[in-house]
């Protein structure tokens, strides 16, 4: 892998991950050891943590176009590596989480609303705010 180009991404865009039963087998033991390392590296380099995971759903039906995907992880890491998150020993690590559901509150049209946001430390590091359908079932 010394010798090996460097991706611009993590992941092709276009193609789409699927079981690809008709695949050839490739080892399973070396594809899991590199999903683990590749795990340990999330915590540094959140930018691979959902290629990493959508990649880890593959372990017990492994194929080859599931090693080539995680090949091009480790391609674009290499392109990567003066990039990442710096976590020095004496700063304030505190993750604050604060979430708030509204399940089916509207009265109009049912919706559920979630809202949630992250701090690290006194800093924002997710908002988000969102509305989707939700069925609401009664048993009697």
């Amino acid at each position: 892998m010394e010798s090996c180009s460097v991706a611009a991404t993590p992941m092709n865009s276009s193609s789409k991950l699927d079981k690809n039963d008709d695949g050839q087998s490739v080892d399973i033991t070396a594809y899991r050891g590199l999903i683990g390392s590749l795990l340990y590296l999330t915590a540094s380099q959140l930018d691979i943590q959902f290629d990493v995971s959508v990649c880890e759903r593959f372990q017990v039906n492994l194929k080859l176009s599931h090693f080539i995907v995680v090949k091009r992880i480790l391609k674009y890491f290499k392109g990567t590596q003066n990039v990442g998150l710096w976590y020095p020993k004496d700063s304030n690590f505190n993750l604050k989480s604060f979430l708030d559901v509204d399940y089916a509150g509207c009265k109009i049209d049912r919706k559920n609303t979630c809202r949630t946001c992250q701090f690290l430390g006194d800093h924002l590091i997710l908002l988000v705010l969102q509305e989707t359908d939700f069925s609401c079932y009664v048993y009697n």
